[in-house]
């Protein structure tokens, strides 16, 4: 039986995704002794076990009491029933003959079934722990720590890309799990990286620190983490169960909240759409606080496309959302609008292949004096490009100006539609709005992978005028 099977076992068997950590802090102890640890994680373990998928003894409160700690551990784990995994949370890493160390000690020695594994020594110094497909190894991809921003977010360029050293990490442990014993950590702090790390390690277990007392959100954390089967993921409580009046039926109560969440399913994978929504916020390409508008309004919501010129990537995947709405359109060329838009279009018509002119805000007194710049002849048909559409005035402008000489507009394809009057403008002018966002599927987006609090995207309706 390989360590997900068995884990999944164990799951099925109590119908419980609860991880419950046994921490001897000692202030939680009666004396600083390996007897009073020992003691201490028995009851949780005799009290919790109906409710338990696996339990998570940390090494170090053990180590930390030298040698009766380290036996106080060995026998906990010998105590706790064969049919219940025990994770290890040791947190080992180094290079390969090392690393061999701490896997024989951890699994031969102590007895685990599984063991947290910091990765970032690469493959060589993880492969040690993946020998025996009985024995699980959680890897580190992203902590509930607050510091763990400071290397786990670090972007990593892929294939051009810039992404998050976190998701290369999952990307790994997806491809090393060929023994169906890789798991993978991530902080239930963090459920919209659950979500993106879901996406992309679909086969793997997770497991999520930082409900309760680090402020983790149960049932967020399921839906974002559960795998399609309805399996996949351990969340761990430790102090929250402990120190709970009654462990028991703590742990009973969690295990009935995360079963809530999880009847209502996963949460769908992040698809590329709703990939770049979240990067329009990430990068500040849309922003939230109080910003004053030219019109004099005071907006809970500032959206500068203009930023995209400064990161490539996104600017590419920006104009490769709008490639399935031009090509059900019959244009000749694309039309540009100054200035926001022309990154844009110099994307769009390179990954698309059109051509594109654009209409002059001002015209040069000298030089060419021409209206619009580009090639193009009298009589084609342009579909008028823009970043955004507010009121849809602009686009009616360049349109004229095409016109004049001698261009046909009758589509207008935007990144995102502010939902303030621009569509219906342009429909009384004979033109066509097209978007990749609407305001509205936007805000959803955000809210629901937690990059703006409901409150926010409440604040942004009612300047909109949306109900």
């Amino acid at each position: 039986m390989t360590f997900a099977e068995q884990l999944e076992a164990r799951v099925r068997a109590v119908d419980s995704l609860v991880c419950v950590g046994l921490d001897p802090h000692p202030q939680d102890l009666s004396a600083p002794t390996g007897e009073a640890a020992l003691a201490f994680a028995r009851r949780i373990v005799s009290l919790t076990a109906p409710y338990a998928a696996a339990f998570k003894p940390n090494a170090a409160f053990f180590e930390a009491l030298g040698e009766p700690g380290w036996r106080a551990l060995r026998t906990l784990i010998a105590e706790i029933p064969d049919d219940i995994p025990v994770l290890l949370d040791a947190k080992r890493g180094d290079i390969s003959s090392t690393a061999a160390a701490y896997a024989r000690a951890a699994f031969k020695e102590l007895g685990a079934d599984a063991l947290t594994v910091n990765p970032y020594l690469g493959a060589d110094a993880v492969q040690p722990f993946l020998r025996d497909p009985a024995r699980g190894v959680f890897l580190l991809c992203k902590t509930s720590n607050p510091g763990s921003a400071d290397l786990q977010d670090l972007p990593v360029l892929d294939g051009g890309r810039p992404r998050p050293l976190y998701e290369r990490v999952a990307e790994l442990a997806q491809g090393w799990n060929t023994r169906d014993n890789v798991g993978l950590v991530v902080g239930a702090t963090h459920p919209h990286v659950l979500a993106q790390v879901r996406a992309i390690a679909p086969d793997l277990w997770i497991l999520a620190p930082g409900v309760g007392a680090q402020g983790g959100d149960a049932e967020a954390t399921v839906r974002a983490g559960l795998r399609a089967d309805g399996l996949g993921l351990l969340v761990n409580s430790s102090r929250g169960i402990a120190r709970a009046a009654d462990p028991a039926a703590a742990a009973r109560a969690l295990r009935d909240q995360l079963n809530a969440a999880r009847a209502q399913g996963p949460r769908p994978a992040p698809s590329a759409r709703v990939s770049l929504a979240r990067a329009l916020v990430h990068t500040g390409c849309v922003r939230f606080g109080s910003f004053t508008l030219k019109s004099g309004l005071t907006s809970p919501i500032y959206i500068d496309l203009r930023r995209l010129a400064g990161d490539p990537a996104l600017l590419a995947r920006v104009a490769a959302s709008m490639l399935p709405l031009l090509r059900g359109l019959s244009f000749d060329r694309l039309a540009a609008l100054p200035y926001a838009a022309m990154p844009i279009g110099t994307a769009v018509s390179m990954l698309g292949g059109w051509p594109f002119v654009y209409p002059r805000k001002e015209v040069k007194e000298y030089g060419t004096k021409v209206p619009v710049e580009g090639p193009y002849a009298e009589g084609e048909t342009v579909v008028l490009l823009d970043d955004l559409a507010t009121t849809g005035g602009s686009k009616v402008e360049a349109a004229e100006r095409l016109a004049a000489a001698g261009l046909r507009s009758q589509d207008v394809v935007v990144l995102i539609d502010r939902q303030s009057g621009a569509r219906e403008d342009l429909a009384a002018r004979g033109l066509t709005l097209h978007a990749v966002f609407t305001m509205a599927e936007l805000l959803e987006i955000w809210t629901f992978h937690g990059d703006i609090e409901p409150e926010q995207a409440a604040r942004v309706r009612a300047f909109l005028g949306q109900r």
